[in-house]
This record gives structure tokens, sequence and C-alpha cells, in this order.
């Protein structure tokens, strides 16, 4: 079984996870990036795809612009992985955060410690930057949270 985990958004983040096997890229900033990234992912005809996609929703004073950008784009996450034939999951932060960040206070920074020590050689910390990337360390996780709880 392969295991992709999705957190949406500009500075989200996507990873993979097959067996011990597994690998974290920042959200690509095209929707042909995204797609050929994903279609490598999901190549291998010898393992069914999962695709855990963070749930998310607009907040209270988010622009109109920003979040209509931003909804696009998780479209776009969800028609890709459904045209790649992907089954697609998609919880709550707090659904997958209470499993995956228990003992925590649940922020970014815990994020991305959890990730650390669940997965000890994983990098998270993109080409040109200095500081770990949340959004992989949540996609990680997101995947992570479906190999544990999808049966």
């Amino acid at each position: 079984m392969i295991y992709i985990g999705i957190d949406p958004g500009k500075k989200g983040g996507v990873a993979y996870l097959c067996n011990q096997k597994y690998e974290t890229y920042p959200m690509p900033e095209t929707r042909k990036q995204l797609f050929d990234l994903l279609n490598e992912m999901t190549s291998d005809v010898n393992h069914s795809v999962r695709a855990i996609v963070e749930s998310v929703h607009a907040m209270p004073g988010q622009g109109v612009t920003s979040m209509f950008t931003f909804g696009k784009g998780c479209g776009e996450v969800l028609g890709i992985l459904t045209a790649l034939g992907a089954e697609i999951y998609e919880p709550t932060p707090q659904a997958w955060k209470k499993v995956m960040l228990a003992g925590t206070d649940k922020g970014k920074d815990a994020s991305i410690q959890v990730a650390e020590n669940i997965f000890p050689d994983i990098q998270l910390v993109p080409k040109g930057c200095r500081k770990p990337n949340d959004g992989m360390a949540e996609a990680i996780l997101l995947a992570e949270y479906g190999r544990r709880t999808l049966k």
C-alpha cells in the first residue's frame, strides 16, 4: 500500500510512504508539477494508493481572493488524485492531530518534532531554505496517520 499525505496550500507539502521508504516535498508551484509528482508516486502498479488530504475550510477574517485561490488549489489536488485512481481520505486537522500529535501543543513546531522522531532520516528543509518546512512535516504525518488508522 502506498500512502500519500498532502497538506494543501502554497506552503504545504506532499509526502510518500510505502513500507520503509518515505519522501517529502514542498508543495509544487504549478498544477503540472503537482501532477507529475503525484503521477510518479502512484505509478507502482503493484500497490494500491491511499491519499490522505487534510480537510480544510475557510476561516473568519481570511480574504475572499486568497480563500478562492486556496479552494481552487485544494480542488486541483483532489482532481489529480481522483484521475490517478487514488482512494482519498480527508481527515480534519483535529482528527489526525489527536492521533499523531498526542501530548503536544499540536502546533507547527510540534509537527516538525514528531515527524523527525518517527522518521529520523527525514529531510524537512527544502532547497534554498534554512528552516524545516512544517507543511512537509504535516504531509508525512498525514501519510503515517493513514497507515495507522486505515485498515
